[in-house]
């Protein structure tokens, strides 16, 4: 079995989210991936953030719009903050031993990887898919990657794998970006401007319904 994890703070999932999901999920023959809203983002520890109770409401909208994605809401049942190092840990104890995780992030939440909690221990449970941006060359990923403490390699004749001691790989992947971003879909709703298209029909149901972002 082979599934794909994204989270972020989905304040609110948008249509950039779901495309970056259904895309990967495709391209590596993936059974799911998990939409995993965080309940408290540490590194948004000083923004004010929707409430977890909307944020997943609207991430299990969002993925009913796929038979590919599911909202899971693990990150809320913990206390504190929400690191990914325990929802590996806890996606490992779900689901079967020979399980293949695929950790989905942007190159830029990849590049602070250092900053994490127990980021050395994170290529121990899940395979890493960098989604990376026109004009990112892997070269770029040498301030991280190779690293000689975690033992991580590049992969003989192939540019964007890079190996892991533990076995599991860190992938380089594009997928379609779109120039949607949750701070401008607030934005708009405060000015009480059209978000059509930049989130999920549901999605903005919700938003106008329970007036969020005003």
């Amino acid at each position: 079995m082979k599934i794909g994890i994204l989270g972020g703070t989905f304040d609110p999932i948008h249509l950039g989210h779901l495309r970056c999901a259904e895309e990967i999920c495709q391209e590596l023959d993936l059974e799911n991936v998990y939409l995993i809203p965080s309940a408290s983002p540490p590194h948004k520890s000083k923004e004010p953030v929707t409430s977890f109770k909307h944020r997943l409401a609207m991430t299990r909208l969002a993925a009913d719009s796929s038979p590919f994605l599911e909202a899971a809401d693990l990150e809320g049942r913990r206390p504190g903050h929400s690191y990914s190092i325990e929802t590996l840990r806890e996606f490992s104890r779900i689901f079967p031993p020979h399980t293949d995780i695929f950790f989905i992030l942007g190159v830029d939440a990849f590049l602070e990887i250092r900053t994490w909690k127990e980021y050395d221990n994170l290529f121990d449970y899940a395979h890493f898919v960098i989604i990376t941006r026109p004009g990112f060359q892997a070269d770029s990923l040498k301030e991280v990657l190779p690293d000689s403490h975690l033992g991580i390699h590049r992969k003989d004749g192939e540019p964007d794998l890079f190996v892991a001691p533990s076995g599991k790989t860190i992938m380089l992947m594009r997928a379609t970006l779109m120039d949607i971003s949750s701070t401008r879909i607030r934005e708009l709703v405060k000015a009480n401007r059209s978000i059509r298209f930049l989130v999920s029909e549901a999605v903005g149901i919700y938003i106008e319904k329970k007036r969020l972002y005003r």
